[in-house]
């Protein structure tokens, strides 16, 4: 397994100034950075490529949509607007020289409804990813849905239902991006969760129930980690804990979970390396 971290553990926005945290990542024996694209016009593939490449270092990518990206929006030019923008970000996953790109890219982020999900808000969402897909398959790469808790979105919340859209949209280069913090909430069970997604499996969030230092809460990670070892997980599994609000995206962090971002993240790796070696992973 890859074990990484996501770079709003040390920040609230990526643009050129962050490619020391490049750097950062590999100087704890880490495997990857995850780098977010939800500011697209800040993202120099570039700059980034360099940097990865000097260092001979990885990185994985992700995103969420917003109202104006929406690809459930009964609004065509919304969902059309949501197209264009997911495949610029495959596109700069590509010009980066990486395949993994996932996350919240199935709907709005944070969209209120006063109704369950439709069969119709489905097959738009499924329609409009078949169709980022095929183009993402000419650049190899990956696209992974991250089912996320129900104060979030409310048509992806659990592993069974990213894997219904997956196979709604009938593409081999969609896989499923799992988070901790969202399946202690919403899931039943880490360990079934995890063994039912098995080899669709692209991408694993470590995050404590409080999206704390991993380790030091109420998440079962022997539960999660013996489900990994049992489906032999050789993908990408990243630290996604947060000690500060962004300015893009909603974290809610409201109370300081860590000393700072350095603590989280060595004590967090400190931790899941113990895991993994556990599991023998």
């Amino acid at each position: 397994m890859k074990l990484g971290i996501h770079a709003y553990a040390w920040c609230t926005k990526w643009s050129n100034e962050q490619l020391h945290l490049i750097d950062r990542a590999q100087s704890l024996n880490l495997d990857f950075i995850e780098i977010p694209l939800i500011e697209l016009e800040s993202y120099d593939a570039n700059a980034v490529k360099s940097r990865l490449d000097k260092l001979n270092f990885d990185a994985v990518f992700s995103t969420v949509l917003d109202k104006t990206t929406d690809i459930t929006s009964y609004d065509k030019s919304i969902r059309q607007n949501g197209i264009k923008y997911l495949k610029n970000c495959v596109k700069a996953v590509y010009d980066t020289g990486k395949t993994n790109f996932s996350g919240v890219i199935y709907s709005q982020h944070i969209k209120m409804s006063d109704h369950r999900p439709t069969d119709e808000e489905f097959k738009l969402s499924a329609d409009a990813l078949r169709e980022v897909a095929i183009y993402a398959k000419k650049y190899n790469v990956i696209l992974g849905l991250e089912p996320v808790n129900r104060y979030e979105t409310y048509l992806i919340n659990t592993a069974e239902q990213g894997m219904k859209l997956k196979e709604m949209i009938g593409m081999d280069n969609v896989k499923i991006h799992l988070d901790t913090y969202h399946m202690n909430i919403e899931e039943k069970s880490f360990y079934d969760a995890t063994k039912l997604v098995g080899d669709e499996l692209i991408h694993y969030h470590l995050c404590e129930n409080d999206r704390g230092i991993p380790g030091t809460g109420l998440v079962n990670w022997d539960d999660i980690f013996k489900a990994l070892s049992e489906i032999n997980y050789k993908g990408y599994a990243a630290l996604e804990s947060f000690v500060d609000c962004t300015d893009n995206m909603s974290t809610w962090v409201w109370r300081q979970l860590a000393k700072d971002g350095d603590t989280l993240v060595k004590e967090g790796v400190s931790f899941i390396k113990k895991m993994m070696k556990k599991y023998n992973l």
